[in-house]
């Protein structure tokens, strides 16, 4: 297999070792991790465990002078994913940045500024781009049978008293750093249209840090469609993960897995109605005298292209080596962190336990 990409992984935590191992490992015809670099003696010890045939590394600059490194993927500490990302392209090696991609919106343009400097050599992480149930949904918007899109909501409730580094702002913690990227950038996506005003709102609940662990971005695009971000550790009972709302019809689902929706039967012509300013009939309702007639479905997660989460490596590897389009572009992603920045400059309300 002369043409894998040879990966070193630098941070071998929660997601060099937990995730990015797992998912390279999918694709043993595409990647093979041949190193990894971390501060930390026992993640070393038990990365070794799992691949005995890779070379690991404290010191990162010798790390980085490894010549059988052809892609570097940065899962270290939030705050350094800039810096590393940088030191690895300069290195002459290809990057794949975790998210976030940057704590803040001037290290993201100096990252954006160095890609630029060195194209096609750094690509971010937002895997999520390529869950199935997004994917479907975006291709459900698309045939038009929901109507005119006016309203969507995204949520991803939990309730954890979390207190690992994530939870504290120095140390670039909180729900707008670690889930945010993900749905900001779905909502980015699911606009459909420049960003005309941004309201948040930013609680700190269930967590032990400083860091907010329940936020609220609302989004509203030049084209009129409102897209409603949740995200909590804060939260008991969760919302559905997703709700479509259209002129014809309505999306919901809760679990990623089904997609239940309810729109105007397409073959049934939408009746002509005048507003009269003439009093109600005393017997009756409000509604109308025509009733909608309504389809119900309920359908399995199941986009035609067969995306998932895991995909981006594939995607990642035509890029690199057949010189295909990389799906995520760099102003995407600094879009991204411009709408986390902002959002970082409200206040943090506590709510009292």
């Amino acid at each position: 297999m002369a043409n894998r990409i040879r990966v070193g992984v630098w941070g071998l935590g929660r997601a060099g070792q937990g995730m990015h191992f797992g998912e390279l490992g999918q694709f043993p015809e595409l990647y093979e991790i041949v190193a990894g670099c971390d501060i930390d003696h026992e993640r070393i010890a038990a990365a070794e465990k799992k691949l005995p045939a890779a070379k690991f590394y404290r010191d990162s600059a010798e790390f980085l002078k490894n010549p059988e490194i052809d892609l570097v993927t940065v899962a270290t500490r939030s705050p350094d994913h800039v810096r590393h990302a940088i030191e690895a392209a300069r290195a002459g090696k290809y990057v794949m940045v975790e998210k976030p991609m940057a704590c803040r919106i001037e290290d993201a343009l100096e990252l954006q500024k160095v890609s630029n400097e060195l194209p096609g050599k750094i690509f971010v992480r937002h895997n999520r781009r390529f869950e199935p149930a997004f994917t479907h949904i975006r291709e459900i918007i698309k045939t038009g049978k929901l109507g005119t899109i006016f309203e969507i909501k995204l949520c991803r409730h939990s309730f954890q008293w979390r207190a690992d580094w994530q939870t504290i702002l120095s140390e670039g913690g909180g729900q707008l750093l670690n889930w945010g990227p993900h749905l900001v950038d779905h909502a980015l996506q699911f606009l459909e249209s420049p960003v005309k005003e941004l309201w948040s709102d930013l609680k700190l609940v269930a967590a032990k840090g400083d860091a907010e662990d329940h936020l609220k971005i609302i989004f509203k695009g030049e084209n009129g469609r409102i897209v409603d971000v949740e995200i909590s550790g804060g939260i008991s009972m969760p919302d559905p993960v997703y709700v479509v709302r259209g002129s014809r019809g309505s999306l919901v689902s809760y679990d990623e897995k089904r997609l239940k929706l309810k729109y105007l039967n397409p073959a049934i012509p939408v009746p002509h109605i005048e507003a009269s300013p003439a009093n109600p009939p005393l017997e009756g309702g409000f509604g109308g005298s025509v009733a909608p007639v309504w389809i119900e479905d309920e359908l399995g997660v199941a986009p035609s292209t067969g995306d998932t989460t895991e995909k981006i490596w594939k995607y990642l590897y035509e890029t690199i080596r057949n010189g295909a389009p990389y799906p995520i572009t760099m102003e995407q992603a600094v879009e991204v962190v411009r709408v986390i920045d902002q959002v970082k400059k409200g206040a943090i309300d506590v709510v009292k336990f």
